[in-house]
């Protein structure tokens, strides 16, 4: 039956010696393991990842959060923290790569450590156990020592051959008194297929919950929420909002998917009603004063965006109309006036005078550009945080850039309307969700 835990909070990270070793996998089991006990948990996902996410939320039956040092403001990211985790007896946050890997190998800044410093919160290591017994230890204590004012709470082993490989791994792990707080099995139905922007969606793929529950038993969930067991976060102040409410309308299909919560809460805040629609699907734009169209995977999708003519002339017409437009990454892509994938050519929006096409390499890294061209979103000579993450390419030269990133020209921004490859999250600063709003408002 476990532990009742009815008036307390508890909060961990789960962090890893490297990439692909079952964080998205244990911290989905957990969750799913925690709720089935009747707690409510509030998922969280370090850094800029937009799929990970998706699995986290669905098991814990609300959406995910994102954590992320660079793109967040230190007060911004304990605000939105603590905001969430007002509701949630657990908050448990997934980390990104390996524990102290962060912008660059000379400190961990921006890593699941600094995160989990900056949270007060401890570290649950998971541990591909494959082909180890003993050397577990040595892991996880090089681990725990290696970095200064990192918590670590226990190891959880993934992909165990058998209940007498985690009794080894116990043993070693007591000579170093780091706790062992179960184990999960190794089992292809417990494995997450990835593409090549990450792991698959959980709309594409989803962990089954009562297989998630099963796993559950193997873990020691009374220990952890005993060694997690954390002061409640301080409630930040609710701001009422006040007046009408400006429709925004949001691309939301199997095409366009990636957006932050808190950013998306952002906008409601300053006053945004958002309509999801959806450019696959729908005949055309919903009538709203603004269109907001995220990043995702129009390169799976070209052939029918394509076909959907209906559709892109109706986001053709609505950027002549002067309403404000903002697209992200896909958005871009949707925008252009074709998109190359699969050896086609596919004719997009037609929006902005640019082209894309799949290259085959990663554009990947976390961004500091300053605004060339006033947007919707931010005016000439501020200064925005962002992440990019993409396969795809500008064919020829940028036209009104949109920002200077690196000393190079990037995106497209002119009168109404901003397209950029960038992810900004809204929520780093409000002051960005209440200027898209105000234009938005103008234009309805």
């Amino acid at each position: 039956m476990g532990i009742d835990y009815p008036l307390e909070h508890h909060r961990l990270l789960i962090a890893a010696p490297h990439s692909s070793s079952g964080k998205t996998t244990v911290t989905s089991v957990i969750t799913a393991g925690l709720r089935a006990r009747g707690l409510k948990v509030q998922p969280f996902k370090a850094g800029p990842d937009y799929l990970d996410p998706t699995h986290l939320g669905r098991a814990a039956g609300t959406p995910a959060r994102n954590l992320d040092s660079f793109l967040l403001p230190e007060d911004r990211l304990r605000f939105l923290f603590a905001r969430a985790s007002q509701q949630a007896e657990v908050s448990i946050i997934e980390g990104l790569m390996g524990l102290y890997d962060g912008r660059n190998a000379s400190s961990d800044e921006h890593s699941s450590a600094h995160l989990a410093r900056l949270l007060y919160c401890p570290v649950v290591l998971v541990i591909d156990a494959g082909g180890m017994a003993r050397t577990v230890a040595a892991v996880a204590a090089g681990l725990r020592d290696f970095g200064a004012g990192s918590e670590i709470a226990g190891v959880i082993l993934n992909r165990v051959g058998s209940p007498r490989h985690a009794d080894l791994c116990r043993t070693a792990l007591e000579q170093v008194n780091i706790p062992l707080l179960g184990y999960l099995p190794k089992q292809g139905a417990l494995s997450l297929p990835s593409r090549h922007l990450g792991l698959l969606a959980a709309e594409r793929h989803a962990l089954d919950t009562s297989m998630m529950e099963q796993a559950a038993g193997t873990l020691d969930l009374d220990t952890l929420l005993e060694l997690t067991c954390r002061p409640k976060p301080a409630a930040p102040p609710v701001l009422p909002v006040s007046g009408p409410r400006v429709r925004i309308a949001i691309a939301r299909d199997e095409a366009f998917s990636f957006y932050y919560q808190d950013a998306l809460d952002s906008l409601e805040e300053a006053g945004a009603e958002l309509v999801p629609f959806s450019p696959l699907h729908d005949a055309q734009v919903p009538p709203a004063g603004g269109l907001l169209i995220g990043g995702g995977y129009p390169e799976a999708y070209a052939e029918a965006l394509s076909h959907n003519a209906g559709m892109r002339a109706s986001v053709k017409a609505f950027a002549a109309s002067g309403r404000p437009v903002v697209a992200e990454c896909g958005g871009l892509m949707y925008l252009g006036d074709s998109l190359e994938a699969a050896e086609r050519t596919f004719p997009m929006c037609g929006v902005i005078p640019y082209r894309t096409r799949m290259a085959g390499r990663l554009t990947l890294g976390y961004r500091d550009a300053s605004v060339l061209h006033s947007s919707p979103l931010a005016a000439w000579g501020e200064q925005v945080r962002a992440h990019e993450f993409h396969y795809s390419a500008l064919i020829g030269e940028a036209t009104y850039p949109a920002y200077l990133v690196g000393g190079q020209p990037e995106g497209y921004a002119q009168g109404n309307v901003l397209a950029s490859y960038l992810h900004l999250h809204y929520a780093a600063n409000p002051g960005m969700a209440r200027r898209l709003v105000q234009a938005c408002g103008v234009m309805a």
